[in-house]
């Protein structure tokens, strides 16, 4: 009894942490209910087009609408575009393997075998994941047409079916969203950061003027610190912006979250404010609304010379920290120009071509990743054909969709696949069988179901990637339980199998990516933390090339691989939660450590892009040579200290002792010596623009280095 008494308060507590974690998730914010309008009419649509003219796989398409709808037109637009391809293409190769292997059993499993490598490398291996997870996705929805007893004209017109509905379902949902579009009058990544910022500047506001936060404001900014700016990211990573604004966008975002994670633990900190604190609380908030309206009204918000840290506040220990954010915000966002107004790249040429393939073609980790989904699902397939079991198909489609290169990752996909399939399948879809379709006897009874079942699932798929997966998984096990046939489901056995396939492709792929070669989150993680630092020092050291345009070429194409790398971490971050071992303390602590050094690394990214301006010697920008020189040794002393750090990251996760060389000295002579050079060879106010940014970094740069060897020692 005694340990029965125990154990009950921690379940109190993770019951209480569970509840709060929903409601916070499942809370509204700025554009939620246009984003899950938008999906319900299109959802709706297709279904009534469905279940009217009898189209087959029209749960499929109905579901799409869920994963297509985007916060902005031009993403949806990109994102059908790249769906349709990849559909065409599995269409393609189905189709072309019934002409050639459907006669000979040997050759037709070899077949499909080598279409589930081909999704699952294509996953791995190419940049856009839309398009290669849509091949793998219509070869796994349409592999039961192999086995069946029907004419090969059938399977061709089912295979060309299932083409052309969930084209359909594409032109459905971009139709949808210009629509709305033409109601819409808002920038969703814009007003996401403004959103933040005004909570921000309204808590400082009553702390200026002497005043109690209000409860009000204190909830708004818990909200915005728990489900953090994943949003916006995502809002960031569909949009088609130019690379330059989406990095330093990418950079303001990181800086804002995190002002938004001080500000929420303030009030925690403040005790009686001081009068001198007051008057520096009011000049933060003066500088957040001048990043506010400067960013809803177009413009780049002048960088304050303010910007170096003031003393520490006895009253309000994070003051320092706030002031520190919003400097870097400032110096983000300040003279920012695309190097694309200097000398455009190229549509063609090698950089575009990079940006198709993650790494090398053949890259043994691609090959690694393509085996292990191939062989998971080849025994689903192999599993429902030797029960004579088709039903259960939905195993393949869960091994695809599932898939992630990373054990934290794919688990947590799995989990919220398996709960969303429970809830929607045993839940709403037998639910509703019992008890609400043997009174409905037309298609606007069901209709309003139907709207019911989406719109709850469409809330959830909102959310932040902690709970959005869930969301999905709901509606498609509803739609597969009361679409696929055009009648209302009167066996429960529909239900039973869907949810059945779904365990089936769970375990196959906790069989198969848990035990060969994963690769855990947390030491994935701490990797690609390594790789952003080397990414940064060789940023430092600028391109090689004397051929301006081919050195800004190449500038992309490294700013690219960065930015990547910083998304990687951030979603390697998340996995990490999903992970349980002996390690497991460990990476919990390295991963708080990143999510609090990345947004500074991602500022430091920003004002090295400035600073290759001046190494680039683009218009505007040229410096003497006496200048250059020093600034080049600065670049160089600064890419080892780099360098350095990520060495000792590195040895310190293989367990090998580090002896660090002081670096910080000699970067402190190398930016006198620019500093120096800069105001002898320069005008004065062009030699204290190059001073302030070289000053930035070097703070910045020092700082990161100092705070990571300090909290990364040696073994």
């Amino acid at each position: 009894m005694a340990s029965i008494a125990q154990a009950l308060p921690g379940l109190h507590a993770r019951t209480a942490w569970f509840w709060e974690f929903l409601k916070k998730e499942l809370a509204p914010y700025r554009g939620r209910t246009a984003l899950v309008t938008r999906i319900v009419v299109a959802s709706t649509l297709l279904m009534v087009l469905t279940m009217t003219f009898r189209l087959p796989y029209g749960a499929y398409a109905a579901v799409f609408a869920l994963t297509l709808s985007r916060d902005s037109l031009e993403a949806t637009a990109s994102a059908v575009r790249m769906i349709a391809i990849g559909f065409l293409l599995a269409g393609a190769y189905v189709i072309l393997g019934l002409m050639v292997a459907l006669a000979d059993p040997a050759l037709r499993f070899l077949w499909i075998t080598a279409g589930f490598f081909g999704g699952f490398w294509a996953m791995s291996a190419l940049r856009n994941y839309a398009a290669s997870a849509r091949f793998g996705y219509l070869i796994a929805i349409t592999v039961t047409l192999w086995d069946r007893h029907t004419s090969p004209a059938l399977k061709v017109e089912n295979t060309l079916w299932a083409v052309g509905v969930i084209t359909l379902a594409s032109i459905v949902t971009l139709l949808v969203e210009i629509l709305f579009s033409g109601f819409k009058r808002s920038n969703e990544l814009i007003d996401g950061i403004a959103e933040r910022l005004d909570s921000v500047e309204e808590l400082l506001t009553h702390y200026a003027t002497g005043e109690r936060p209000d409860a009000t404001i204190q909830t708004t900014l818990a909200r915005l610190a728990t489900t953090g700016a994943s949003r916006i990211r995502l809002i960031l990573r569909r949009s088609d912006l130019d690379p330059q604004y989406a990095a330093e966008m990418g950079a303001v975002v990181a800086l804002t979250r995190r002002l938004v994670d001080l500000a929420a633990n303030l009030p925690y900190f403040s005790g009686r404010v001081s009068p001198s604190d007051r008057e520096r609380i009011g000049s933060i908030a003066s500088r957040i609304r001048q990043i506010r309206e400067a960013l809803t009204g177009g413009s780049v918000p002048r960088l304050s010379a303010a910007t170096a840290a003031s003393a520490i506040s006895s009253s309000l220990p994070l003051l320092g920290e706030l002031e520190q954010t919003v400097s870097l915000i400032l110096q983000t966002l300040a003279g920012s120009k695309s190097l694309l107004v200097f000398a455009p790249v190229a549509d063609t040429g090698p950089g575009r071509a990079r940006s198709f393939i993650t790494g090398k073609l053949l890259d043994p980790e691609h090959l690694k990743f393509g085996l292990r989904g191939c062989l998971a699902a080849t025994s689903c397939y192999v599993i429902f054909n030797a029960l004579f079991w088709p039903e259960i198909s939905t195993s393949v489609t869960t091994c695809f969709v599932t898939a992630l290169t990373t054990i934290g990752g794919s688990r947590q996909k799995q989990i919220l696949r398996f709960a969303g399939a429970i809830v929607g399948g045993f839940g709403i879809g037998i639910g509703s069988q019992i008890f609400i379709l043997p009174y409905i006897d037309s298609i606007a009874g069901f209709t309003v179901l139907y709207v019911v079942a989406i719109a709850s699932a469409a809330w959830f798929a909102t959310s932040s990637p902690r709970l959005s997966y869930f969301g999905v998984q709901l509606a498609v096990a509803f739609c597969l339980i009361n679409l696929l046939e055009f009648k209302f489901q009167t066996s429960l056995a529909v239900a039973r199998d869907r949810v059945v396939g779904v365990l089936l492709g769970l375990f196959m792929m906790w069989l198969f990516f848990d035990h060969l070669w994963s690769t855990p989150a947390g030491l994935e993680m701490k990797r690609t933390f390594v790789s952003a630092l080397r990414l940064l020092a060789k940023l430092a050291r600028g391109p090689v090339s004397n051929d301006l345009r081919k050195a800004i070429e190449d500038s992309y194409a490294l700013r690219d691989e960065i930015n990547a790398t910083f998304d990687r971490a951030h979603s390697l971050a998340d996995g990490v939660l999903f992970e349980f071992g002996p390690s497991r303390s460990s990476d919990l602590e390295f991963r708080d450590r990143i999510r609090r050094w990345q947004p500074r690394l991602r500022a430091l990214f920003l004002m090295r892009i400035a600073l290759l301006k001046y190494r680039l010697q683009a218009p505007g920008f040229e410096l003497p040579d006496a200048v250059r020189v020093r600034q080049e040794a600065y670049d160089d002393a600064s890419a080892r200290l780099l360098e350095e750090t990520a060495d000792r990251v590195e040895k310190q996760l293989a367990g090998i002792a580090t002896e660090a060389e002081d670096l910080h000295q000699l970067l402190n002579r190398r930016l006198q010596d620019a500093d120096a050079e800069a105001f002898r060879g320069l005008p004065v106010t062009q030699a204290e623009s190059f001073a302030t940014l070289l000053h930035g970094i070097d703070s910045l740069t020092d700082s990161l280095a100092t705070e990571i060897a300090t909290e990364v020692p040696g073994p």
